[in-house]
């Protein structure tokens, strides 16, 4: 099955920009997947192609305009299958997190709304039941940036597009921690060497070693995922 990948944007130049190259653009080519970027200013009713207009209420810049949001949504729609995530790409979302991106990458396709100016109006987030998603705690110009960040971490997923996919069960998120230190040759660069163990060839002591660097990188820079993986673990005993 294709993955379709759906984005509705004021800038359909943008895409597939750096998911064009790599492993993704690759996939792309070998139709693993597909890219439907939809114009929204190709859905306005003037002249002018008008996208947006003034906040209701008064206040700074402009705001997407419901029915013109709407008709792109449903033009997307009509070639979606019903259980592919519909999405606005917004600061006051959910964070975006690893397990989202497998449940999209395992959905078959997502539609993404690429917001601009100070938001959308939200009488058509309400009536097209928008979930509504964050690339982080700050704010781009648009969601462009940040549609392309998702989608390269749901394409990595999707069947034949990594060579080592047993490597994705070690990778950050996936077990609940960060992922452990990698080192290579030389051995020894700049009076520092590759750990003994790495070099041992014992494999027991190297998926030991690996963990208990994981656990430690995760207590110190993470300690929410921390917490939560703890939690689960002492759940586990229980």
């Amino acid at each position: 099955m294709t993955f379709t990948a759906q984005v509705l944007t004021l800038f359909p130049e943008m895409f597939p920009g750096p998911l064009g190259v790599s492993l993704a653009g690759k996939a792309l080519a070998d139709g693993v997947w597909r890219l439907e970027a939809l114009d929204i200013r190709g859905f306005a009713s003037d002249k002018h192609r008008s996208v947006d207009d003034s906040p209701a209420g008064g206040g700074p810049g402009m705001v997407m305009r419901a029915d013109v949001l709407a008709a792109a949504i449903d033009d997307a729609r009509s070639r979606a299958d019903d259980d592919w995530p519909l999405v606005y790409l917004s600061p006051r979302g959910r964070p975006f997190d690893q397990p989202m991106a497998q449940r999209w990458a395992d959905a078959g396709g997502v539609t993404l709304i690429c917001g601009r100016f100070e938001g959308v109006d939200q009488r058509v987030l309400d009536a097209r039941s928008v979930e509504e998603v964050s690339l982080g705690d700050f704010v781009l110009s648009g969601g462009e940036p940040a549609a392309l960040a998702m989608l390269d971490a749901t394409i990595r997923l999707l069947p034949g597009v990594m060579g080592a996919e047993d490597g994705l069960e070690e990778e950050s998120f996936v077990s609940g921690l960060l992922e452990y230190p990698h080192y290579t040759r030389p051995v020894s660069w700049e009076g520092r060497d590759v750990p003994e163990v790495l070099l041992s060839g014992h494999h027991a002591n190297i998926k030991a070693w690996r963990h208990r660097q994981a656990e430690e990188i995760t207590r110190e820079r993470r300690p929410d995922l921390w917490r939560r993986y703890a939690k689960a673990g002492e759940q586990a005993k229980s």
